[in-house]
């Protein structure tokens, strides 16, 4: 059903909270003559002459399509790189450590230097998923960085393998920031969890089946590769022929997407109105930048991904050679890292459905950190000898829940940010929260401190505490943005309390919506590339 492009009292159904400086700071004018230049959604409902009404039918049919096409997109990107990123540790299981001569912290920084490739080029990121296409962008990037995997094989030494490393990293510095991207443009603030969630589950699903895998290539004989080698270049090859994948079926945004039909992109832009974050728009703005760089939200998520990265980045490189500790051998290491994958997949879908059904991420991010802080204290109590082997592996994988962190500060940090530019840069600084905390997690561990890692241990424990206190804060401050807010609505002649249709489930249309079309359409702020401090339509989520 054809409606106008903005229906009666929709603009009252969303809000922002900012400080009155603020406001003052970023003014906007909703007159038509003088809007700022908008989002390419607009262009395409101002084309079509209207706008289409949401319904329970026509939404979860269209969310359906979008589901179909991109989620195993997405999953299988997330697959190859994670995959990809971890067969370093699959390879010291199988003796690169020896084979390649790593002492000292040279194996650590085969770990962290991926992650510190990435955090120097995240500018670069930021700039790159606004001005291209981001299908484009994803097949490109797949490609390089299986080019970079399976030029491993012929590395052996450390020098070789940490260029390899590197490169690996500079080519894989866009997918999370990417995917982020992606979720935002395709689906509303409700529905972002679960679908973050299910890539970033991905990380389970490695270290299940990758353990499998690398399991059956270390078996492999060979005259002329090393088994660790034989890793490296399958992955390698396989990433490669999945980037042609990508680049025939990845849509660049639902205004340009030929998978749907024009009316299927209408009700996909009209389920994003309910956002206030707008869908695609490719013009940098270096005030949104500025903005980013001046929200103290943007530094605490900073802060949140930092201190579970610091954790991440050290069990991820190291966790095969905790298990090893414990006195396995190393095709049982990787059997008994299977069921650490199955936690962190479980932990991280449940933690998606709390934070969908709570409609909150905060506390659900709260509770997560309490089983790592158990298991971390198992690990650093329980004495490492043969007759405790059951409840080591236990505290390993009651540790393995915090994964299920990240997706949730990704949603979190993605729900409450709006404005193209603002976005990209945001999530950059997010991402080089990450970066930072997974370049410092792998050194915090030796391999001259094996079998009991008490350094690495006790400092995941404290980031988990530290954690706890942050998510604290951060909902704390977002509660006075938001009280900030109503005042500024008030002063606006608006309600001072609102709902938030975007953490709602889509409701039936009534019959009375329609008017007329392309001035309310121009006026809606959700087209017009506003931040979130300049959208006094923006609701900010806890």
């Amino acid at each position: 059903m054809s409606v106008p492009i903005s229906q009666k009292g929709q603009q009252d159904e969303f809000v922002e909270t900012i400080e009155p400086e603020m406001s003052q700071a970023v003014p906007h004018d909703n007159s038509k003559g003088s809007q700022p230049k908008g989002d390419q959604a607009l262009q395409l409902i101002e084309e079509a002459g209207h706008s289409n009404i949401l319904t329970p039918e026509n939404n979860a049919k269209v969310l359906r399509k979008i589901d179909l096409r991109l989620l195993p997109l997405l999953l299988g990107v997330y697959f190859l790189q994670q995959l990809d990123k971890s067969t370093i540790s699959y390879a010291s299981v199988f003796g690169i450590v020896e084979k390649a001569h790593l002492v000292g912290q040279e194996y650590s920084w085969l770990g962290g230097s991926i992650y510190l490739a990435q955090l120097v080029f995240q500018p670069l990121v930021a700039y790159l998923l606004v001005k291209v296409p981001i299908g484009k962008f994803l097949a490109v990037s797949c490609l390089l960085w299986g080019i970079a995997l399976t030029c491993m094989t012929a590395a052996t030494n450390f020098r070789q393998l940490l260029t390899c490393r590197i490169f690996l990293g500079v080519f894989e510095a866009g997918i999370a920031p990417a995917f982020i991207a992606v979720t935002q443009m395709w689906y509303r603030r409700r529905e972002q969890p679960v679908r973050l969630s299910s890539w970033y589950a991905m990380n389970g699903v490695v270290n299940m089946f990758g353990s499998l895998i690398a399991f059956g290539l270390g078996h492999i004989s060979s005259p002329i590769f090393a088994p660790y080698q034989i890793i490296f270049l399958f992955f390698g090859l396989v990433t490669v022929g999945f980037s042609a994948v990508i680049l025939v079926f990845m849509p660049d945004s639902p205004v340009s997407a030929k998978f749907l039909k024009e009316e299927d992109k209408l009700l996909s832009i009209e389920r994003q109105r309910m956002n206030q974050q707008g869908v695609e728009s490719q013009e940098w703005k270096w005030d949104h930048a500025k903005e980013a760089c001046l929200d103290p939200k943007s530094w605490f998520w900073f802060a949140l991904m930092f201190s579970i990265s610091v954790p991440s980045g050290g069990i991820t490189t190291f966790g095969p050679l905790i298990i090893k500790s414990f006195g396995l051998s190393e095709y049982d290491t990787m059997l008994f890292n299977i069921p650490f994958g199955a936690v962190q997949l479980v932990a991280t879908m449940t933690g998606a459905w709390l934070a969908t059904v709570w409609k909150m991420k905060g506390p659900v991010l709260a509770l997560l950190c309490l089983p790592p802080i158990a298991g971390c204290v198992m690990l650093l109590q329980i004495a490492h000898d043969d007759s405790h082997k059951g409840a080591l592996l236990a505290g390993y994988y009651i540790i393995s829940v915090y994964p299920a962190i990240t997706p949730l500060i990704y949603s979190w940090s993605a729900g409450n940010t709006a404005g193209e530019t603002k976005k990209k840069v945001t999530t950059s600084i997010l991402y080089i929260g990450q970066c930072a905390g997974n370049v410092l997690g792998p050194n915090l561990y030796t391999t001259n401190e094996a079998p009991l890692y008490r350094r690495g241990l006790l400092s995941n424990l404290a980031m988990f505490c530290v954690l706890m206190g942050l998510t604290g804060t951060n909902m704390a401050y977002l509660y006075f943005l938001n009280k900030q807010h109503e005042k500024r609505r008030v002063a606006l002649g608006k309600s001072a309390k609102i709902v938030d249709q975007s953490m709602q489930t889509v409701q039936a249309a009534s019959d009375d919506a329609k008017e007329d079309v392309p001035q309310q359409a121009a006026d809606d702020n959700a087209w017009k590339d506003l931040t979130d401090w300049q959208n006094e339509d923006f609701v900010y989520v806890f």
